[in-house]
Parts: C-alpha cells; structure tokens; sequence
C-alpha cells in the first residue's frame, strides 16, 4: 500500500529560488504527495510570496496548503488572506500561532492558534480542511509538557481535521505523544514530521532553537564524521529511513516532509521506503 505523504516548502526571496523551486516540485510531483504545504514568515512577513507559491502549485493541480499564522494579525487582515484563498480554489491551511517578529510588542487580536482555527471555521465553515501544529518533545516555549498537550487538545477541539508534528528522532517520543492524546480524546490523525538531513552542524542548531532532540549517539556519530559530507549524508539518509519505516510499522498514518526546497533526500527516504 502507497504510503500517504505531504512535502512543506518556503517561499524563495529571489527569481532564482523561485525557478529552482519549480524544478524540485516538478521531481517532488513523481511521488503524487497528497499536497504541498508552503510556510508563512513571522508575523506574515512572507504574505505574498507564501501566495504566490500557493497559486502556482494550484495552477498546476496539486493540492496546495498554505501556512497561515496568527500572531501580531488582525481578524480583518486574516479575513482578507482567508477570502484571498477561498477566491483562489484553496481548499486546505495549516493554521499555526507562529512566531511574533523581532521588535514586535503587541500580539496582536490573535494569542493562540486554538483561536485562530475557531476563528476560520466561524468566517468560512468547513471549506478548509485544517492542519495544525503537533510537539511529541513539547514546544520550547511550554511551561510543562502538560500544558503543551492541553494546548494541542484545544487546537483539535477548536475544528481541526488533522495535525503535523515538528520532526524528531526519536519514534518513541511521537508513539508516547499520541498514546497520551488519543487518552484525551483526540481522534485526528497526528502526522509525524520528516528533517531529512543534510548536513550535521546547522540541523544541531535549528534542533537546538526550536526544541527538537538530536539523540545523543547520532549526535557523536555525526560529529565523528567531520567534514565527510558524502558520509553525513549516507548515515542521514539511513537513519531517517529507518525512523520512517518504524513510524508506518507503528501505525502513523503517513508522513510530511520538510524539505527545505531540495527534491534529492526526500526522494531516495521514499523510494527506499518503496512509495514511489
């Protein structure tokens, strides 16, 4: 059986980026993912490139799922990229809090992506299928894991169809996660996340910022490697294989890769995992 995929874009700041990143779809598209998800900067700092991706992957019959975050926004503004996307075919969001801009004070109308998910299905009923974020190690800025997985739960209750998790590691820290949420009531399905990697020194920082383990023996493996891109890159795709293939064993109902705008890694993961 065909394993159920998404992949997750960013909007490119250059002419090139956006031509490159026609060409990685084009490669991703042989996989038929379910859909491509496309990020929202801070404080929607990438409003127009973010739709203007959305538009093209419409344009050329994919489901396209735009990021949309909440923080330092207004109802009105949010009202205005909703009715922009509904005019525009989309059919699917990623609705997240995401994060408040560098030198911004004021949170704006929104605090919590629970509100904002209550907010879309109050302006536009069920015409987007809703995504929301997930945190099997808890999000750095949760005061408890209790209160991360209470938040999750308001998110679900709120009107979401589904959520994605930030990637991890470690499989057992996401079969815990939906053990505990399934316990509370959450039926949704909870997509693991996928960081295929591409090299060791800027995963371990990203991984450091946004609360993401790196296990402590892949850590000193990759380490042990230097500079040997060509063996980071093996071991990467092993390890992510492997984590893959224990997720589905486990019962995951299907996976969304972050891809950073590269077609290869994501590629090779799911051909090895015989999806392709």
């Amino acid at each position: 059986m065909k394993t159920e995929i998404s992949i997750e874009f960013f909007p490119p700041q250059t002419p090139e980026g956006v031509e490159k990143l026609r060409v990685t779809r084009q490669k991703l598209a042989e996989l038929k993912p379910e859909f491509f998800s496309v990020t929202y900067g801070a404080g929607g700092s990438t409003r127009e490139r973010t739709f203007a991706v959305v538009k093209e992957i419409a344009a050329e019959g994919f489901d396209a799922a735009p990021h949309l975050s909440c923080i330092g926004s207004s109802r009105e503004s949010i009202r205005e990229i909703l009715a922009e996307y509904k005019e525009a075919g989309i059919k699917r969001i990623v609705a997240l809090r995401g994060d408040l801009p560098s030198g911004m004070a004021e949170t704006g109308e929104f605090r919590y992506a629970n509100e904002l998910v209550e907010f879309i299905r109050a302006e536009t009923g069920d015409h987007f299928s809703l995504e929301v974020a997930a945190y099997p190690e808890w999000h750095p800025q949760a005061k408890s894991p209790k209160d991360d997985l209470d938040a999750f739960v308001r998110k679900v209750k709120a009107g979401a169809n589904s959520a994605i998790t930030q990637y991890f590691y470690n499989a057992d820290a996401y079969f815990h996660f939906v053990d505990e949420a399934r316990a509370l009531g959450v039926e949704v399905p909870i997509i693991p996340g996928i960081m295929p990697i591409v090299g060791f020194t800027k995963l371990a920082r990203f991984s450091d910022a946004c609360g993401a383990d790196i296990p402590r023996w892949m850590r000193k493996k990759f380490e042990s490697f230097g500079d040997d891109s060509d063996s980071i890159r093996a071991f990467g795709l092993d390890v992510v294989t492997e984590l893959c293939e224990r997720l589905l064993q486990g019962g995951a109902p299907g996976l969304h890769f972050y891809c950073m705008n590269q077609a290869g890694l994501t590629t090779e993961i799911c051909k090895r995992l015989g999806s392709k």
